[in-house]
């Protein structure tokens, strides 16, 4: 196999917590395997979540008016985002699959992680109008989310009381990460691990690292292609697709579903 390169960015604030444990079984295991393994570790880093005009040395083109992405793709051509961008921009380029470990707040990331997806993922960098979801920039790279819960998975059913977590896993897997072209794996979810006794948490952990053995060789997650839709129509399906899955039972993909029945864990699992 040839070497890989994996980034974790890492987001707890605690070296005794399950998510710690989690990062750190994804650097034994992978490194033993002959992946070079890189971590961001967020809140040791004290990593800046706020994208502001602080984040480009030098001036910017209208201050009067500053507009992020336009500015920050500006800088990013002119070598003028800070340091830490441009770090985390450097283990984002070097790296074959990047995972995403952290803790799910308010039923997404934490703000130092969406912090860094803000100001690391920045227009010309990761994404252009051009080259974005399936013919995105880092389309020959992967990426997936592994992290814990706070509530039992029954309640992040389709009929429980926080909702089917493949819909609240759209933004993040779709409109984040397979829009920037990364190739999507599904999630590692680690359900409610504060709530279940150390022998299920060592269950969990151990379902993880045999994972790893084989994730680099995974399917990605199914999404539809940018060329289904028509981009001088606002983007919308095609209407040869509308046809061709008119007598299908479910919806294309969570988001884009066509009236239709929500795919089963088309946001969990591959190959569904």
């Amino acid at each position: 196999m040839v070497s890989k390169k994996v980034l974790i960015v890492y987001a707890h604030q605690s070296s005794g917590s399950f998510n710690s444990a989690a990062k750190d079984a994804v650097v034994e295991v992978l490194t033993a395997k002959g992946c070079t393994v890189e971590v961001s570790d967020l809140y040791a880093m004290k990593f800046k979540a706020t994208a502001t005009a602080e984040d480009i040395t030098g001036n910017v083109r209208n201050a009067d008016h500053f507009c992020y992405g336009e500015e920050t793709k500006l800088a990013w051509e002119a070598g003028t985002l800070t340091a830490d961008i441009t770090e985390e921009q450097r283990k984002l380029t070097e790296a074959d699959l990047v995972i995403f470990q952290f803790p799910m707040y308010w039923f997404t990331v934490p703000a130092i992680m969406k912090g860094w997806m803000d100001r690391v993922l920045t227009l010309g960098f990761a994404f252009t109008h051009e080259k974005r979801y399936s013919q995105g920039i880092f389309k020959d790279k992967m990426a997936m989310l592994s992290f814990t819960t706070g509530s039992q998975e029954s309640m992040f059913s389709a009929n429980g009381i926080n909702g089917d977590m493949n819909v609240t896993l759209w933004p993040l897997q779709n409109g984040i990460l397979h829009y920037c072209g990364f190739q999507v794996l599904a999630p590692q979810i680690f359900w409610a691990p504060s709530h279940v006794p150390s022998e299920a948490r060592g269950t969990m952990l151990e379902s993880w690292r045999t994972r790893m053995q084989g994730l680099l060789g995974e399917n990605p997650l199914a999404f539809t292609p940018l060329d289904c839709f028509d981009g001088d129509n606002g983007y919308q399906l095609k209407p040869e697709v509308h046809e061709k899955h008119a007598a299908k039972e479910f919806g294309l993909t969570v988001g884009i579903h066509l009236g239709k029945a929500l795919p089963p864990n088309n946001q969990m699992k591959a190959g569904v």
